[in-house]
C-alpha cells in the first residue's frame, strides 16, 4: 500500500496538532501542580515529525522557552523533521 503525498501532509498535520495539545496539557498540569508528562516524552514526540507542533506549543503556552534542552533539541528536531519530509517525499 502507498501512500500519497496528500495522506502524508494530513498525517504531519494531525499528528503536530496532537503534540501542540500535549504541550497545553503538560503546561495546565505543571500550573495545576499535578502529575506532569516527562520531558524526554515531550522530546521524542518532536522527533517523531512532531516537531513543529511542540515549537508551536512552546511559543503560545510559554512552556519550556528557559530550558536548555528544549532550545536546543526542539530545533535540532525541525531539521530532522524537514529533512525526514523531504525523504519520504522523494520516495513517493
Amino acid at each position: 500500500m502507498e501512500i500519497g503525498s496528500d495522506t502524508l501532509a494530513i498525517g504531519i498535520l494531525v499528528w503536530n496538532l496532537i503534540t501542540f495539545l500535549v504541550m497545553g496539557v503538560d503546561k495546565r498540569k505543571a500550573v495545576k501542580g499535578r502529575r506532569r508528562i516527562s520531558e524526554s516524552s515531550l522530546l521524542a514526540f518532536a522527533f517523531i515529525l512532531g516537531g513543529p507542533g511542540i515549537l508551536t506549543g512552546m511559543i503560545v503556552f510559554r512552556h519550556k522557552t528557559k530550558k536548555a534542552l528544549f532550545l536546543i533539541l526542539v530545533p535540532l528536531a525541525l531539521i530532522t523533521n524537514a529533512l525526514t519530509v523531504v525523504g519520504l517525499i522523494s520516495r513517493i
